[in-house]
């Protein structure tokens, strides 16, 4: 299985040499998953994890109250269900297709042993980690102290650095994401995100369609994070 070079930043695979990402993808066994797949299951035994090559999948944790909350997008060279197959610890979270995907499946035993017998493996894992880490505490830090419309912008601005591509419209966002993703994602309703994307089409900052999200005035949106009074 051969990996795009249009990686994403910070993952697993971006870190690493072309020799060890071919030796990564050669120790384990291809898969295709369909969209809207569940590729791993929140509160499932841990005995493998996957290196993703080609698609995007969303990250969604399942509360108590039943509200579900989306963690991240993950994309082309990242890695899944690493920490819980590092320690032996059940799934916390769902992974689901959001469109068809290809990844490479390692048995736990293989990924741990990839990381024991490649040092540099194993300082690329903890780059990703620390980079996921940071994303979490950034979000948490910023969300805390802005309203709805804000944190949708703060949080297209975002994925537009992590995932932007430049065009002669603006800058495309590469995950293909639904205003319920999200609202999941920023702790607000489905109508109050509608809204708020309401607002950043009528002034020319994004254009979306049902299959993708362009960034058309980045300026403009990185301007207006704390400073739109609340909807």
């Amino acid at each position: 299985m051969r990996l795009p070079s249009d990686l994403v930043a910070e993952s697993l695979m971006a870190y690493l040499s072309e020799e060890d990402r071919a030796h990564v993808v050669g120790t384990g066994t291809p898969r295709v998953f369909g969209a809207g797949e569940t590729l791993l299951r929140q509160g499932d035994p841990t005995d493998h994890v996957l290196v993703l090559v080609h698609g995007w999948a969303r990250v969604l944790t399942r509360r108590a109250d039943g509200q579900t909350v989306l963690v991240a997008f993950r994309g082309p060279g990242d890695v899944l269900g690493d920490l819980a197959a590092l320690h032996g610890w059940v799934r916390s979270a769902d992974v689901e297709s959001l469109e068809e995907v290809h990844a490479v499946h390692l048995r736990a035993h293989e990924f741990g042993a990839l990381l024991e017998d490649r040092p540099t493996v194993a300082i690329a894992m903890v780059k990703q980690l620390a980079a996921r880490l940071r994303e979490a505490e950034n979000a948490r830090a910023e969300f805390a102290t802005m309203h709805v419309t804000e944190r949708v912008a703060a949080y297209l601005l975002w994925l537009s650095h992590s995932y932007g591509v430049k065009t002669d419209a603006g800058v495309a966002l590469r995950v293909p994401f639904t205003q319920q993703d999200i609202a999941n994602r920023v702790g607000a309703s489905l109508r109050a995100v509608a809204r708020a994307f309401a607002v950043l089409r009528d002034r020319g900052i994004v254009i979306n369609t049902r299959r993708q999200t362009v960034i058309a005035r980045p300026d403009v949106l990185r301007a207006f994070v704390r400073e739109v009074p609340e909807l």
